[in-house]
């Protein structure tokens, strides 16, 4: 369990680092396409970033796992409710979809739920 533990924190830490960092055009779009503000993006976008950092550092620290996989879950529930409200199609739909469910994950293993 310990080694799909790792492999899921390192799959959401690296997607959303690389999405927020190299894709940030996308990012921006899709945020206006949300109709949320620079202000809210940049919040979201740090946020992001230091709980994926986090999450890597719990690697080699397990007790730092819990509340960064939850936050970050937290973020990409979110994430379904702006794509349902503007009415994306389900493929939009689908990365924040697959890393809520590991962040679920992430926060009931660590949390030693399952």
């Amino acid at each position: 369990m310990t080694n799909y533990l790792i492999l899921a924190q390192i799959i959401v830490a690296t997607s959303v680092a690389y999405v927020w960092i190299f894709r940030y055009d996308v990012i921006i779009k899709e945020f206006k396409q949300f109709g949320l503000s620079d202000l809210i993006r940049t919040f979201v976008g740090a946020s992001k970033i230091s709980l994926a950092t986090l999450l890597i550092v719990g690697i080699w620290y397990p007790t730092l796992i819990s509340i960064p996989s939850i936050l970050m879950g937290g973020f990409m529930l979110a994430a379904q409710y702006f794509h349902f409200k503007i009415k994306s199609s389900f493929i939009k739909h689908l990365p924040s979809l697959l890393f809520l469910i590991l962040c679920i994950s992430i926060a009931l293993v660590s949390c030693n739920i399952i």
